[in-house]
């Protein structure tokens, strides 16, 4: 399994500090679908695959997939633990395909893109 390069220090938002924005701050603004698509994560990898993959549904409003960088609509999602989004994302769930149609992703791939889009990107 490789190692993902996603960290706090590259931009991105670590999963215990998503977390605790979550958790611990006021409600967060809506995120619009034009703002949720001009996101990226920092990493150069990640990024590619982001957006060959995750990007197609997370960005489309009524897709059925919350959208990247909406923390009101991740939270419910992050309270089942991340192993369980991750088994979700591996196996599919509801119209999510199986993968995620990110074939060249490994499980910390899938951890850091769950964090990433679930925790507030520096923009």
């Amino acid at each position: 399994m490789t190692r993902s390069r996603f960290s706090p220090i590259s931009g991105g938002v670590g999963l215990l500090a998503g977390l605790c924005l979550v958790g611990c701050s006021p409600a967060a603004a809506p995120i619009t679908p034009d703002q949720s698509a001009r996101l990226s994560p920092a990493d150069p990898r990640l990024a590619g695959l982001y957006a060959t993959s995750c990007k197609t549904c997370h960005t489309i409003a009524g897709s059925g997939a919350p959208l990247a960088g909406d923390i009101a609509a991740w939270k419910p999602r992050l309270q089942q633990g991340m192993p369980t989004l991750v088994d979700h994302t591996v196996q599919g769930f509801k119209a999510m395909p199986a993968g995620g149609q990110c074939a060249g992703c490994s499980a910390d791939d899938y951890r850091a893109l769950i964090a990433f889009m679930s925790g507030p990107e520096k923009r």
